[in-house]
């Protein structure tokens, strides 16, 4: 953290890297980002993070510090490792850094810091997109600092709160609605280097947390945890009425809550949001209204046009946190002639000006003729034991168009899912034409997601065609052992 502050204060640019990014992804990060000086932590559970650094690049090893120079990484100067106590060829330990930062005079400090804009470069956030290239999107100054005071404002937060915070700090969400805003609104931050439900309830109980932020899967395996029946969690006034955690914490009522907005990467977050005590039925039926500075039209996908409230099109977006650009690519690209970003998300506006989100354009399942939204079965499957995640994607289908599949991450990673115990439970809630024709197995690692936590359909749809091909599964007539386009 005191890193990132410290970046933005000289006008540098920061781009955070995915502490779970593969090699390849990772090095990727850092060319495309042209990244000039890389601060990394020497280990963090089972990743080696120097180690691997390293071994990949040689040239890093053979060097001396501050002169890099590997064709892998051109623009590469300068490592420093927080853990490490003693060089590594370029690789410097924490306190080489530390000690430079002594010799800086403090008069440049100020006088680099007061050259800094709210317009200037200051953030590159590598979204993984939905194709296999990570896209980088280059945000301004101003993107994180509004969005950290907006979020603190809209999630009620006081001096007095103390939030507890599984998200990440790569991202967009971890960087405004859990530093930012705890940061802005002069309350305390409660950390821990990596998640594990055990210790987070521990940490949750000890500190009195107020506030609890982590991703749906993280708020099962907590509330799902031994320990968790037992711990007193009635500090805990701010998470989400859906969240197992809730009942946990003796939350009766559906009275706070943040699924009341609208956002992605591109805008670092919400450009529509309801206060989170807004009525609980207005903030699960809309995505809220527009936020100052931002704008938004609804366009037919097809003809481009501008629609008028009430009719279903794909929301488009500009304003005060639209990213600068993604890195390295012609503004053209991106943007239409007026300037809004296509998301390619369905919604409408009703007559009071609320947004009402219908989901991705592109993830709908074509299958027999009917449509059908991975959404819905996703959401269902929430309430299935022992499943952490679960994504249906459409496989190409000769008869059927697409054949809907269904990839499960279980709890237990060493456990093979149920196909028929899992479709079985899909048929007592769901139409039969909706029921995943085949359920395949994946591994956390396996499926990645966009800044915002969309999965990565293209990556997604790939590797399920790959297991489907490899295991020689069949489907309705269909034979996946020879792959078919």
């Amino acid at each position: 953290m005191s890193a990132a502050f410290a970046i933005s204060l000289l006008g540098g640019v920061l781009v955070p890297v995915n502490t779970f990014a593969p090699p390849e992804e990772r090095d990727y990060i850092l060319r495309h980002g042209d990244a000039s000086v890389l601060l990394l932590q020497c280990e963090l559970l089972k990743h080696r993070f120097l180690d691997d650094l390293l071994a990949v690049h040689p040239e890093i090893a053979a060097a001396a510090p501050g002169r890099i120079r590997c064709p892998t990484l051109p623009s590469l100067r300068s490592v420093f490792a927080l853990g490490a106590t003693a060089a590594q060829g370029a690789a410097e330990p924490w306190s080489a850094l530390e000690s430079a930062a002594a010799e800086f005079p403090e008069p440049l400090v100020d006088a680099l810091a007061a050259e800094v804009t709210p317009s200037d470069d200051a953030l590159i956030i590598y979204t993984s997109g939905t194709t296999s290239r990570p896209k980088g999107v280059l945000h301004m100054q101003r993107a994180p600092v509004i969005q950290s005071w907006r979020f603190a404002e809209y999630m009620g937060l006081a001096a007095d709160d103390r939030v507890y915070t599984a998200q990440p700090f790569f991202w967009t969400a971890g960087i405004c609605m859990s530093l930012g805003a705890t940061l802005a609104a002069g309350s305390t931050l409660l950390l821990q280097e990596h998640f594990e439900a055990g210790a987070a309830l521990e940490c949750i109980e000890r500190e009195r947390a107020t506030t609890v932020h982590a991703w749906p899967h993280q708020e099962k395996s907590m509330a799902e945890h031994p320990s968790a029946a037992g711990r007193d969690l009635r500090s805990v006034r701010r998470v989400e009425f859906s969240s197992p955690l809730a009942s946990l914490a003796g939350i009766e009522k559906d009275d706070w809550g943040t699924y009341g907005a609208y956002g992605l990467s591109e805008t670092f977050t919400v450009a529509t949001m309801l206060p989170c005590w807004a009525p609980a039925a207005l903030r699960k039926r809309t995505s809220g209204k527009l936020l100052p500075g931002m704008s938004l039209r609804i366009v037919d996908p097809e003809a481009e046009t501008p629609l008028a409230p009430g009719m279903k099109g794909e929301i488009a977006v500009k304003g005060l946190t639209f990213m600068r650009g993604y890195y390295k690519v012609e503004p053209e690209r991106v943007v239409d002639p007026d300037g809004f970003f296509r998301t390619q998300d369905g919604g409408r506006f009703d007559d009071q000006g609320l947004l009402h989100w219908s989901g991705r354009l592109g993830n709908l399942i074509k299958t027999g003729g009917a449509n059908v939204s991975p959404l819905e079965i996703e959401e269902c499957l929430r309430r299935y034991p022992g499943l952490k995640a679960a994504h249906a994607v459409g496989v190409p289908h000769p008869t059927l168009g697409e054949a809907i599949v269904l990839c499960a991450i279980l709890v237990n990673p060493h456990a093979e899912p149920d196909p028929e115990a899992i479709r079985a439970f899909l048929r007592e809630r769901l139409s039969a034409y909706k029921v995943p024709k085949a359920v395949l197995a994946f591994r956390p690692e396996e499926v990645g997601y966009t800044g915002n936590q969309k999965v990565q359909l293209a990556p997604l749809r790939e590797k399920a065609l790959e297991k489907l091909s490899a295991a020689g599964i069949e489907i309705e007539g269909h034979s996946y052992a020879l792959r078919s386009s």
